[in-house]
């Protein structure tokens, strides 16, 4: 028995190393799970963790085991990175899927760096195009590598966690809300660590140097049955722990919604430079009437093409709120948006097939919440790649903008089509809808005048839609209709409610009833978007400039957005006002001139207009915001490295007012000689802590020539005064500090500008000042004990 472990103790090694292999591809796997819900359960991001994780593993042992240096090791690192890289991180832009491409290498170089980010701000799933599958592939191809390398070179297999728990964290940080099994991966986790570390504390003992166990077959069987035993043992606590864990976790949750990093990433959008489609309306529907601006196939009876929802009006414009852009996520797997979504039995999937034709327009036409967008007429891909979505507003948008030509296939669920009579029984949504401004007064007394005395809000909603709908007039202001101004600003929604007759049309009612139900505590929003007046659900339908509508949708409780549509119908037009007979023209006369008058007397300057005002101070921050923010950008970093430099300095500062003030005049002359060796030690001279005075005089001439007198005196000077028998005066105390001022100024003189920055913040004398202390500390509790000692002996001869 003792010659087979004899002869099986040299490959204990091997078979530990393949163990450790295991074990730590299990745990760096659970790690790679985290990020299941960010790629939409594609196989593909388990594939590139999973190679990654076998590459770094046997890039660890191939170190170990051939004792490679740092260049050997890293050429081939970075060579198995791109070659397999290719394969497993970037198959979409290599040649067949695994032959290595200029784009296949860009993208895997780039992606050391770019990929994490373009992680975070693109909307799950983010698909397997533009370098996602980087961050699976190499951050377990870097942790693994690291892992392997702590396990199977250093003396400890405890350091070896640190990496295998940096990659379970970082698929929490750059994963979603979703996580997959966090129990169980976290569970199996500990576990696995747990029982490979205790195996690893055994097995390192029995092979080693120290232990003589493989040669004595009754101590290495007890030796393996304790093994067993705390294996076992461990292994029945942490299911206990586990389970326990399980049950309590529905309770210790308080309904908030887990928190990542990609919730604190703001995607690079900036609405500002996309203007509301809203301020286009009447090019559409008056120059744009008869002009083919899409084609859809696929669309219900009753159901509505969407642009986009505005949330936020200024007094000239109803828009997209600004701030709300972080809400628009890039989309990194167009054809796999939102298909992840939990079915919702309310409201009907189907699919739209879409052909762009007249319209133009970064805000691309849907039919509700957007599943995924299988685009077939973009044949550069521009489309797929910049397309934005907002999964509250059910709106894309895509920063090239639509062209004609463009087609695509949406696969949609349209939003829920709710009777009017059951939403009584459900109150309004608790939502925090942006800020408006300048709204009109004359708004709020017709919101309350029209809202009426409903009890819910569906019966307001109601009431003012229904009085909108029958009381106003339709007209687009085109030729031979009664004139109607354009436009939904403060003033044209003002001379709407405030008229005899109110005429207008989508535009102008759509605005007025959004600001009135908002006026009403209502969550309501203005959506643009068409719907024909025909439909054909099993054909396709050709929308024109004609079809261009704008309605209000309002939040209610457990049933999401209800549309409401208080524009009159297009027959209701008023009657055109008679004409009024031409006058005939009559012979000019020549006219006496005008009287001549007084000099008109202006009117004082009177204070501006407050939207002026606001305008005046939106134009300063617009212009110093930028500025100021970058600022604070710089200033915050540079702060806090500055932080320990103004630390010291103020300790310095306060030692130096400690030794000139406090105690006697004989401490104070030699608080200044301690200032002098205080200097030299942060100028980078070694005085002997115990030396005397004299002899680290003689040092410090060495060190610093030039004022190797002064030091000398000095010295002398401190000793007089602290073992003379004469206590110095006050003057004698001032006169030695301003000796010693010259003294360290011409100490810093000598070594330069650098070198005196080095020294006014060098920690060095702080550090020798506080192991000093420590060792007079020290001492004296040592010379108590003996003292106590000795008393306690005197006493027991006594």
């Amino acid at each position: 028995m003792n010659d087979l472990l004899a002869r099986l103790r040299p490959h204990l090694p091997t078979a530990r190393r393949s163990i450790d292999a295991a074990v730590l591809l299990v745990c760096l796997v659970l790690g790679v799970l985290g990020l299941h819900a960010a790629f939409g359960g594609n196989v593909r991001y388990l594939a590139a963790g999973i190679g990654g994780a076998v590459l770094g593993l046997a890039l660890a042992y191939c170190i170990v085991r051939y004792r490679l240096g740092f260049l050997p090791a890293a050429g081939i690192g970075i060579g198995a990175y791109l070659l397999l890289g290719t394969v497993l991180a970037t198959p979409a832009e290599a040649f067949s899927g695994f032959l290595p491409t200029l784009e296949s290498l860009r993208t895997l170089l780039a992606g050391v760096v770019l990929s994490w980010k373009d992680v975070l701000t693109v909307a799950p799933p983010v698909g397997i195009r533009a370098g996602m599958l980087v961050v699976p592939f190499l951050s377990a191809y870097a942790t693994a590598l690291v892992a392997g390398l702590l396990a199977w070179r250093l003396r400890s297999p405890f350091w070896s966690t640190i990496p295998v728990i940096a990659m379970f964290i970082g698929g929490i940080v750059f994963g979603t809300r979703e996580v997959p099994l966090p129990l169980l991966r976290g569970l199996v986790l500990v576990m696995a660590l747990v029982c490979w570390l205790a195996w690893r504390r055994q097995v390192d003992r029995a092979v080693g140097p120290e232990m003589q166990s493989l040669h004595d077959g009754g101590t290495s069987s007890l030796a393996r049955a304790g093994l067993l035993r705390r294996v076992g043992m461990g292994a029945i606590v942490l299911l206990v722990a586990g389970g326990l864990t399980a049950i309590a976790a529905p309770a210790l949750q308080v309904g908030e919604q887990r928190q990542v990093l990609r919730d604190a990433v703001v995607p690079p959008i900036d609405l500002y430079d996309y203007p509301s489609p809203l301020m286009r309306f009447r090019t559409y529907v008056k120059d744009q009437t008869e002009e083919p601006l899409l084609s859809v196939s696929g669309l219900p009876e009753g159901q509505r093409i969407r642009l986009a929802a505005l949330d936020t009006y200024d007094g000239l414009v109803y828009n997209v709120d600004p701030r709300s852009g972080g809400n628009f996520t890039p989309v990194g797997d167009a054809s796999n948006v939102n298909a992840s979504a939990a079915d919702d039995p309310r409201r009907a999937r189907g699919t739209l097939d879409i052909t762009i034709e007249g319209y133009d327009g970064v805000w691309v036409p849907g039919g509700g919440k957007l599943l995924g967008l299988d685009v077939t007429g973009d044949g550069n891909g521009e489309l797929s790649r910049s397309l934005f979505y907002n999964d509250d507003a059910e709106t894309a948008l895509s920063t090239t903008g639509l062209r004609r030509g463009d087609s695509y296939t949406a696969n949609v669920e349209f939003p829920v089509q709710v009777d009017r009579k059951k939403l009584q029984a459900f109150g309004l949504s608790d939502l925090t809808m942006p800020r408006l401004s300048n709204v009109p007064q004359v708004v709020s007394g017709k919101a309350a005048e029209m809202a009426g005395d409903g009890d819910t809000g569906v019966e307001r909603a109601a009431a003012m839609e229904g009085i909108l709908h029958e009381t106003g007039y339709f007209s687009n202001g085109k030729e031979n209709e009664v004139p109607s101004l354009s436009g939904h600003g403060a003033a044209r929604i003002a001379a709407l409610l405030d008229a005899d007759a109110m005429i207008g049309d989508d535009e102008q009612y759509a605005v007025a009833m959004a600001l009135m139900a908002r006026d009403q505590g209502m969550p309501a929003r203005v959506v643009m978007g068409f719907y024909p007046e025909k439909y054909n659900p099993a054909g396709t339908v050709q929308l024109t400039g004609a079809d261009v509508h704008a309605w209000v949708e309002i939040a209610f409780e457990n049933v999401g957005w209800v549309a409401f549509t208080p524009t009159p119908d297009k027959d209701k037009e008023p009657t055109p006002p008679q004409q009024e007979p031409q006058s005939v023209p009559q012979p000019q006369v020549l006219q006496p001139p005008p009287p001549p008058q007084d000099d008109a007397r202006l009117p004082p300057e009177t204070a501006p207009d407050p939207q002026d005002a606001d305008e005046t101070d939106d134009g300063f921050w617009a212009f110093w915001g930028p500025i100021l923010a970058v600022a604070g950008y710089i200033a915050i970093p540079v702060a806090i490295l500055l932080l320990p430099l103004l630390l010291i300095a103020l300790l310095k500062l306060r030692r130096r007012a400690r030794r000139r003030q406090r105690g006697r005049a004989g401490d104070r002359v030699s608080g200044g000689w301690d200032e002098v060796i205080a200097l030299a030690t942060d100028l980078g001279s070694r005085p002997e802590p115990k030396g005397t005075r004299r002899e680290n005089a003689k040092a410090l001439a060495g060190d610093f020539p030039d004022t190797a007198g002064t030091s000398v005196l000095l010295a002398h000077r401190a000793d007089s005064a602290v073992f003379g028998h004469q206590e110095p005066s006050e003057a004698q105390v001032t006169d030695y500090w301003h000796h010693v001022d010259e003294h360290l100024a011409g100490m810093s003189s000598s070594v330069g500008f650098w070198g005196r920055l080095r020294g006014k913040y060098s920690p060095r004398s702080l550090v020798l000042d506080a192991r000093t202390r420590i060792t007079a500390r020290r001492a004296s509790r040592g010379d108590r004990g003996a003292a106590v000692r000795r008393v306690e002996t005197i006493e027991e001869k006594e």
